[in-house]
């Protein structure tokens, strides 16, 4: 039956109980968004950033991938690629705090200032990237112990 269906479909059927429970998910979403009177406006600013992403960004991180590769090519630019792409997600988040924008809402709002938001921050990025480099070492030093098996020991090196 698994076997027709895959013929049919091309996927196990859990795959499409999968789309349809995020459908309905979606769909749920939409209907909440559509009860808040300011949906038109969220309508126009989810349009423009998905301009933006496809006319500005994409083409930007395309470019900067590619410049990657050219520097680091092999399967180890994917440790720089994690972390560079944590650090970019990352600063978007938090460049409001980053430069400071809206510090007296801030300060009303919480009480503190934004002044740690670029150190911690910078900590984050150094953080990626030492992970990054942690997981590149270990997985180096596996791959190497893998290929180069050491030799049992002889009977004659034993004594």
């Amino acid at each position: 039956m698994i076997t027709r269906w895959k013929a049919f479909y091309g996927e196990h059927p859990l795959h499409l109980l999968a789309v349809l429970a995020c459908l309905a998910l979606a769909g749920y979403a939409a209907l909440g968004v559509l009860a808040n009177p300011v949906w038109p406006r969220m309508l126009i600013w989810f349009g423009a950033a998905i301009v933006a992403h496809d006319l500005v960004v994409f083409p930007l991180y395309a470019a900067a991938d590619r410049v990657l590769n050219r520097v680091r090519p092999g399967p180890g630019v994917n440790y720089l690629r994690v972390p560079l792409l944590g650090v970019a997600l990352t600063f978007l988040l938090f460049f409001p705090g980053i430069i400071r924008q809206g510090a007296g809402a801030y300060r009303a709002a919480t009480g503190l200032t934004q002044e740690p938001f670029l150190a911690r921050w910078l900590l984050l990025c150094a953080a990626m990237f030492a992970g990054s480099l942690l997981v590149y070492a270990v997985r180096s030093v596996t791959r190497r112990l893998g290929r180069h098996p050491t030799p049992a020991p002889t009977p004659s090196a034993q004594r």
